[in-house]
């Protein structure tokens, strides 16, 4: 249920709704507009980098996870209510616009990391990829019913005549409110099942973050993943953050269209969600994750040389279709070439990998229409190349090799 309240944030704001709008209202479509709004999410990512580990530390020594995801919710939800009247605004109160936008980022990200750190307690082990996929699957039926009251708000404002100004803040007050709503179930049923830690030091969360950096050295396969994934992974973070920017500044979508293009694009990721869940477990992970690289670069070329609002029609919905097996796919393989002793440890370092790609992958995107005064075509380009150097460097990916390398760290432990 958390992943239904949440999806609808990333959604709207991230997404469909208020990135697009910020670029081009609140920045007023200057060329430096994508540039801000990229800088903003990577800023955004760098504090929960630095935040996240600390306060998941501080969360385990006194089993307050469930304490820290209310809060992080509750801070999400102001903040997202707060950014309604400030974007009303629009250039007005521009810097103010980006901070209020940071701050729920920051928040809604904090929330995210909590909430993965229930699943152990949810699930047993050989369960937690399934149990995670349903909370996804869900997930996505939460986004699509957030996206179809928001266009219902756009529809009906823009049939009354009235700005982005005036319809796009209440859009951000439906989000919160569903967000808030949605969360309910979870702080009245969900249990806090950890014990406290009193004698953990918090303090030695660095210490611990590089020696699992060092223990990567023993692990020379899942390094490699890790490097292909940051490549690739960057290349994802443009698509969910910059998709509808890139439809209204190069394409000249309005609102209303983009939010049917992405309406239909969930019901594509659901699908394809589900598709690929059968082929990974009939060829395996890494073959998986290949073809799904290797349609993210054909939708980039498809995007690239069909330069109409038909061909982009395309292109996302062959985006959508491989979304989640990509993001799936991914995570399914530092699970296989990770130790079990280690398992948590890596997949902090999986988290912190996605975190810097956010930050790598947007910002290229802006420097670059930036660079070019505005040549968001360009930039699409430059993401299709992400994807190129995550399918080449995944290639020398031993998946075989690293499961043996993890199996002996398992015995030897």
């Amino acid at each position: 249920m958390y992943d239904f309240a949440n999806s609808g944030y990333t959604t709207v704001i991230i997404t469909a709704i208020f990135n697009a709008y910020f670029v081009g209202v609140i920045a007023g479509g200057a060329d430096w507009g994508t540039l801000l709004w990229t800088t903003c999410i990577a800023l955004s990512y760098a504090i929960v980098m630095a935040a996240g580990p600390v306060l998941g530390a501080w969360a385990d020594r006194h089993a307050a996870k469930k304490k820290l995801l209310l809060y992080s919710t509750v801070g999400c939800v102001i903040a997202t209510l707060l950014l309604a009247p400030v974007a009303a605004q629009g250039s007005a109160l521009i810097w103010l616009a980006c901070l209020v936008f940071i701050a729920s980022n920051v928040f809604y990200s904090l929330g995210e990391n909590f909430t993965g750190a229930f699943l152990p307690e949810l699930a047993k082990s050989n369960h937690i990829a399934r149990v995670s996929a349903y909370g996804w699957s869900l997930g996505y039926v939460g986004g699509l019913i957030c996206l179809g009251a928001c266009l219902w708000v756009v529809s009906t404002q823009q049939a009354a005549g009235a700005p982005a100004t005036t319809f796009v803040p209440l859009t951000l007050v439906v989000t919160a409110a569903i967000y808030a709503l949605a969360s309910v179930p979870t702080f009245l049923f969900l249990n806090e099942r950890a014990q406290p830690k009193p004698d953990a030091d918090p303090r030695s969360v660095w210490t611990k973050l590089a020696a699992s950096v060092a223990q990567l050295r023993g692990f020379p396969d899942l390094r490699r993943f890790f490097v292909a994934a940051v490549a690739y992974q960057a290349g994802l973070a443009v698509v969910i953050s910059l998709a509808s920017v890139y439809a209204e500044q190069a394409l000249g979508f309005k609102m209303a269209d983009t939010i049917k293009l992405l309406l239909v694009v969930n019901v594509s990721a659901a699908v394809g969600a589900f598709v690929f869940g059968f082929v990974q477990d009939r060829i395996g992970h890494k073959p998986t994750l290949m073809i799904t690289l290797a349609m993210w670069i054909a939708t980039v070329v498809i995007a690239y040389v069909w330069h109409t609002q038909s061909g982009f029609w395309v292109a996302a919905n062959l985006a959508g279709l491989c979304l989640g097996a990509s993001q799936s796919g991914g995570r399914a393989l530092v699970g296989v070439m990770s130790p079990k002793a280690h398992l948590a440890e890596f997949y902090g370092l999986w988290g912190l990998v996605v975190r810097l790609a956010g930050i790598i992958g947007p910002m290229l995107y802006g420097v670059v229409t930036f660079a070019t005064a505005g040549n968001h075509r360009l930039a699409l380009l430059v993401t299709g190349l992400m994807f190129v150097v995550g399918l080449v460097v995944l290639r020398r990916v031993d998946v075989a090799v690293g499961e043996a390398k993890a199996a002996q760290a398992a015995k030897a432990a």
